[in-house]
């Protein structure tokens, strides 16, 4: 396990709901760590996977009688993760030690959240989930071969829209940033007020200059909403599987648009992203510096400026500089 304790007691997704179905166990990775999620009476459960006999992944066992059974010699774990038997010795009675790492779990917004430690806070609140009024898109997991730190910082960058996502989310004839206010405190990094011109904020195809609330609400959770009587937002969740290795998951969100196919709005979604990854995975260094003089800054980013001063309040060490 990658030893960042920010990001080790904190909630990340690892899979979506319905990836772990009754009675097969699902792999999954993060921070450098395998995990093994299964079903127990509805309830996910989270355990590293790794059999405590010879270390194979119990996700290529079996759930038997509400247990999980490694598939290498059968040593089969009860709801709390201990070894209830041994079928090589089924008369012995297996060591106390004889038990699985677990690790707290929450299904919330169609997502399986797992924390590795002890969690610091509770998941990020999203207002749109409940809200019938909106029409909720799911989108990705998008793969970047990057640090999360610099995933997360391009979904906060709206300078870039001109030029990565001409024709879509910006245009070259219209690429000045207005000021705009950025505050940080307790809950994390807000900015308010950011406008640009877009032909296609939304896979709508319609296009006007448009205002925007972005908000950092954990160090790899992130949210925007388009201020405006037919909102759109996105909640924006990073998982740092591993060194390099990022997922990115998405909910669209809209309460207008409904006569629009989903598949035209996600593909509109997946066109953005296929242009992100690329420019994102050639950013060098590949840790975000929190060295603010390691780069240079604009008064266009005072979202990202916020945020790494943030990353650097809260001790976070993983995929930064």
């Amino acid at each position: 396990m990658i030893n960042d304790p920010v990001l080790v007691n904190d909630w990340h997704v690892i899979a979506r709901v319905e990836d772990v179905r009754e009675g097969a166990p699902f792999g999954a990775r993060l921070l450098e760590e395998d995990i093994v999620l299964w079903r127990l009476g509805g309830q996910v459960m989270a355990w590293q996977d790794l059999c405590v006999h010879r270390g194979s992944k119990l996700s290529l066992g079996t759930i038997e009688n509400g247990r999980l059974m490694c598939p290498y010699h059968g040593w089969t774990y009860n709801e709390e993760g201990r070894c209830v038997l041994m079928p090589a010795h089924p008369e012995q009675m297996p060591p106390d030690k004889a038990r699985v790492k677990t690790y707290h779990a929450q299904e919330r917004y169609g997502w399986v959240w797992v924390c590795l430690g002890e969690p610091a806070c509770d998941i990020s609140p999203f207002a749109e989930w409940d809200d019938p009024a909106f029409r909720k898109i799911h989108c990705g997991p998008y793969r970047f071969k990057a640090h999360g730190p610099r995933v997360l910082e391009n979904f906060l960058d709206v300078a870039h829209f001109p030029f990565v996502h001409e024709g879509f989310l910006g245009d070259r004839s219209h690429t000045q940033i207005s000021d705009y206010d950025v505050t940080t405190g307790a809950e994390g990094v807000t900015a308010t007020d950011i406008r640009v011109w877009q032909p296609d904020p939304d896979g709508t195809s319609i296009g006007r200059d448009v205002a925007y609330t972005y908000k950092v609400l954990r160090p790899l959770t992130s949210y925007f909403v388009k201020v405006a009587t037919q909102q759109f937002s996105i909640f924006f969740a990073v998982t740092p599987v591993a060194e390099m290795e990022t997922l990115g998951w998405m909910w669209m969100n809209y309460n207008y648009a409904f006569d629009v196919p989903e598949e035209e709005l996600r593909a509109f979604q997946d066109t953005v992203a296929k242009q992100d990854i690329p420019i994102v995975e050639s950013q060098r260094p590949e840790r975000l510096p929190l060295d603010l003089q390691a780069e240079l800054h604009l008064r266009s980013d005072r979202t990202a400026i916020a945020y790494r001063r943030w990353l650097r309040e809260l001790g976070l060490s993983f995929g930064t500089a």
